[in-house]
């Protein structure tokens, strides 16, 4: 049966491999490294040693040779999965002490090369030289890119790629040598190899004089000619030097002339002559064009039921003069629509076309590039130049061969015409450049999945970016589709049949053929279909490939390169909306730097795209299909490790951001992150508070995630991210939140988690007045605690326990605890800790009216706080001064006591106690009877708790509104 299985490698370009007709995901880069270092001496056995070498130079790991075996035992599961353990591989074997890639020469691009240069050299041997131009054109063919493109840049620089790479550029000159004496038909082949060399070799003589001839040759006189200049400028800049000898007489056989032109130019074309400056005339401009024998009218059928898109069609139409004079503008009009697979660019693009069609009496042409076909088979520009000179009625014997000549007649053509083009589904950049006009008065549209930078930066294109349906107009599309009566009758389902379609235009289209060829079903049968699978594309499955979800997704995806593919594969693990940077670097295992241009390359697919600077997001469709293809491709053991080290990407930065927000404050130990697992260092307090902001909705999805899958990590981050709830105000999310950590604690035995998240659990009871469950909760939390001797623990416990008590006015209580946490933190000589329970205790007494004890305990808390440089607990002990102080009604000194606690908790970011330091500033103010000065500190406050969303706001709101100042209601803070 492995007899059977035809498998494909590639190292002419980037590192492939193919089992039949399925691409094969080759592995991390050193593996690939490796394995294309392999593939560059198939059949020949390759010593450890000098693995080892090409991978890391002179300085190898001390596991080097381990790390090669198991990466040799990785690719043959990968090339041979059916492979018993032990068992003997077809393709990667032992050999020699090394290992040898056994592949014959059907299966391997460069053994092909080769051979064709071997028959190419025969054939110049028996003065067939028309024969060897012929072979190396195909020899060419064979490279997609520099040779192991896409393996890490050190490993790639080891002569045996750069040996390669010089192959192919020996390979381009004797290409072009030949061609030349070999008469019409390749030179245009060769010379695009040949540009693309000359570029890359910028100050090869050989190579631009080559170039030079090939051009002239191939009707491109002019720019022959700028080649030269440019070349020998750049020699006197670069090396200081002139031309030699044989550039200097490409240059001159070009002036005079003394080539074979008419083998190379189209029939019924003269040979051009030179003007009295010696230049020569391009004669790809020099086309006489004939007329059409029919108006061009190409486009698609414009869809009776097209709905929504009223910004996209004005910004559209704004492309267009606003007059009705069919004045062209001064240049060729084109637009770009790009946006992800499904969400309607061709459909825009068709109607539209429709609308404006008037304006280009000449007519419209169109073609479908198939950019992103199932098949793989794109449409090449030649072939849609030739649709196109076929359809503007030129006699098939007339067209020139190659896409040059062929590019220069349809310019010509256009000239002075008014011609709408559409390029529907286009690949890249390069696939439409050769079928954009030269001349004003056309427009010309082109739709993409990908982004077409090149377009916009080069060609002055217009780029609209197609986004989801609003709700509005999925309602509509469905309405149109179903009728309004059968949408309105039940209008909740069909809300939910657009949330569920994620306002995609391909999946609302897919479920309103659905409902239509079946009317007896109800959409809220529909949307119960849905809703019941939603974690795979089975409902989304129409008749391929035009109205089939998982199709439409798989042309972008096969597209990718692999480890593109993989990144979007696992992306689909992240739980929030959007994901950071390093958190994809983390789930990869790779460099932030190599994981950034994956991102571009999946955002330039649009199979995600970028919600902020280095945040990324994608639809929830896409999100389904790309879990799909991580079930089909990925095992479960590489799940859960690209799990476990995302994972300990946010762990280990949201707890070094609370260590940066709160450096005195107590906090569990971690293990070690997992290895390749990135974690954040911030650069300071605002930028760990701004990163635990954006991020805290992330973190409480894998925490409810983790818990799921009975992982370590739930109870981590939730202690972790109890400060930033509690301080926030959301406590029924930290409620929430605590208990799932619990449940997931107790399930898997670990005592010191369930004694936080119970501490946690009793604390936010008791934040909401629910006494009984918060005192069960610190009971059993102090038990825990005393079971796995965490003093530090059984402090915070006691400490809750007199919050708790203070709330209930249970002050002597509250004191007896403080006593307890006290003597905790002097056992273990934590003077943080002791001079936070010196402020609290000094609050207590404010709470019994006892201020000038306050005041002593207080300042003995300051004191202590400033000798060991703990911000927040510094900030803390001003503020219950200053609040004690305003209840002595020394006004002053309490506005003193509060300006210095408002600079310290503006300094460590945070904003909860800023805000309440405001209102107790506007509380003394207001005191005072500066009535206008306490609203304005307020109304400051009242902003932030807003944006914070915290229920003190409502407090400080009735504050305002009380005090009934003048004018108050349009104070800002400044």
């Amino acid at each position: 049966m492995r007899d059977s299985v035809v498998v494909r490698f590639a190292v002419l370009g980037p590192v492939r491999a193919w089992r039949d007709d399925t691409e094969l995901a080759l592995g991390p880069p050193k593996q690939r490294a490796l394995f294309a270092y392999l593939l560059t001496q198939a059949g020949h056995p390759v010593a450890v040693h000098d693995i080892v070498d090409a991978l890391w130079g002179q300085e190898p790991p001390h596991s080097a040779v381990n790390v090669v075996q198991r990466h040799i035992g990785a690719l043959r599961r990968i090339l041979e999965p059916g492979l018993p353990a032990g068992g003997r591989s077809r393709w990667l074997v032992r050999s020699s002490g090394g290992y040898r890639v056994d592949v014959g020469l059907e299966c391997l691009d460069l053994l092909q090369f080769r051979h064709l240069q071997e028959q190419a050299q025969q054939a110049v041997e028996s003065d067939a030289r028309a024969t060897a131009a012929g072979l190396l054109v195909d020899a060419l063919a064979l490279w997609r890119g520099p040779a192991a493109s896409g393996i890490p840049a050190e490993v790639r620089a080891h002569p045996v790629f750069t040996a390669l790479d010089g192959e192919r550029l020996v390979t381009v000159k004797k290409a072009a040598e030949l061609v030349l004496d070999a008469g019409p038909g390749l030179g245009v082949n060769v010379l695009t190899e040949l540009r693309r060399a000359a570029a890359l070799y910028p100050l090869d003589e050989s190579l631009q004089a080559r170039l030079i001839l090939l051009l002239a040759a191939n009707g491109h006189q002019a720019e022959a000619l700028e080649v030269y200049r440019s070349v020998r400028t750049r020699l006197a800049d670069d090396l200081g030097v002139q031309p030699g000898p044989e550039l200097q007489a490409a240059q001159q056989r070009v002036l005079d002339q003394t080539y074979p032109l008419g083998a190379w130019l189209p029939a019924g074309r003269a040979a051009p002559s030179p003007d009295p400056d010696g230049r020569v005339a391009d004669s790809a401009n020099d086309s006489s064009s004939q007329p059409c024998p029919v108006r061009l009218a190409q486009l698609p059928g414009d869809l009776a039921a097209f709905t929504g898109r009223r910004d996209e069609l004005a910004l559209l139409q704004g492309l267009l003069p606003s007059s009705g004079d069919f004045e062209p503008a001064p240049t060729t009009v084109i637009c770009t629509i790009g946006g992800m697979a499904g969400v309607g660019k061709t459909t825009l693009a068709v109607h539209w076309a429709h609308r404006v069609a008037g304006w280009f009496p000449d007519g419209q042409l169109y073609v479908n590039l198939r950019g992103f076909h199932p098949t793989a088979s794109a449409m090449s520009p030649t072939d849609a130049i030739r649709s196109f000179l076929d359809a503007l009625g030129v006699p098939a014997h007339s067209i020139p061969a190659g896409l040059d000549a062929q590019a220069a007649l349809y310019r010509s053509l256009l000239a002075d015409r008014r011609v709408l083009i559409l390029l529907d589904n286009a690949r890249d950049t390069e696939h439409v450049r050769p079928l954009l006009p030269g001349a004003p008065g056309c427009l010309v549209l082109v739709t993409s999945r990908n982004q077409l930078h090149g377009l916009v930066a080069a060609e002055g294109a217009r780029a609209v970016t197609l986004d989801l349906l609003s709700d509005s107009d999925a309602l509509a599309f469905l309405s149109r589709r179903l009728g309004s009566e059968r949408v309105t009758r039940e209008r909740r389902s069909a809300a939910e049949i657009v949330a569920s379609c994620g306002r995609l235009p391909l999946a609302l289209g897919i479920v309103s053929a659905r409902a239509v060829v079946n009317p007896a079903f109800s959409l809220a049968s529909i949307a119960t279909e849905l809703r019941a699978s939603r974690d795979t594309l089975d409902a989304f499955s129409g008749e391929a490939p035009a109205a089939d979800a998982r199709s439409a997704f798989s042309w972008s995806y096969r597209l990718l390169s692999p480890e593109a593919a993989r990144l979007f594969r696992l992306l689909a693990l992240h739980p929030g909306p959007d994901c950071c940077l390093p958190a994809a670097a983390s789930l990869a295992g790779e460099q932030t730097s190599r994981v950034r241009s994956l991102l571009a390359e999946l955002v330039r697919a649009q199979l995600i795209f970028e919600t902020m600077p280095g945040r990324f997001s994608s639809h929830e469709l896409l999100r389904t299909y790309a879990t799909e293809r991580s079930r089909a491709e990925d095992t479960v053991q590489q799940l859960e490790t690209a799990r476990h080290r995302m994972l300990d990407h946010y762990l280990h930065s949201a707890h070094a951001a609370d260590s940066l927000l709160a450096p005195d404050r107590e906090r569990i130990q971690l293990l070690a992150p997992a290895p390749d697992s990135a974690v954040n260092q911030f650069l300071d307090q605002a930028d760990a508070a701004d990163w635990v902001g954006a991020n805290q909705h992330v973190m409480i999805s894998l925490l409810e995630q983790d818990a799921e899958l009975g992982g370590r990590h739930s109870w981590q981050l939730a202690s972790t991210l109890e400060l930033s709830l509690d301080r926030s105000g959301r406590w029924q999310q930290q409620l929430a939140v605590q208990q799932t950590a619990c449940k997931a604690a107790q399930r898997l035995g670990d005592v010191l988690g369930q004694a936080h998240t119970r501490r946690a659990l009793g604390l936010v009871s008791g934040r909401l007045e629910r006494w009984d469950e918060a005192h069960a909760q610190l009971s059993r939390a102090l038990e825990l605690f005393t079971e796995v001797d965490d003093a530090a623990g059984q402090a915070r416990v006691h400490r809750h326990f007199a919050y708790l008590s203070n709330r209930r006015r249970h002050h002597h209580d509250a004191l007896r605890h403080y006593a307890y946490a006290k003597a905790l933190y002097r056992g273990m000589r934590q003077r943080s800790g002791e001079a936070s329970v010196a402020n609290e205790v000094g609050w207590t007494y404010i709470l019994m009216g006892k201020y000038h004890n306050a005041l002593d305990e207080c300042g003995r808390a300051l004191a202590t706080h400033q000798v060991i440089g703990d911000l927040n607990g510094e900030a803390a002990a001003w503020e219950s001064l200053g609040y004690a102080h305003h209840h002595l009604s020394d006004h002053d000194q309490a506005l003193e006591c509060y300006g210095q606690a408002l600079k310290l908790y503006r300094k460590v970011r945070d904003c909860y106690l800023e805000a309440i330091t405001l209102v107790h500033i506007g509380d003394t103010r207001h005191a005072a009877h500066q009535v206008t000065q306490a609203a304005l500190a307020w109304q400051a406050a009242l902003e932030i708790l807003e944006e914070m969303g915290h229920p003190d706001s409502e407090k400080v709101s009735t504050k305002l509104q009380e005090a009934a100042v003048p004018g108050s209601e349009g104070i800002v803070a400044g």
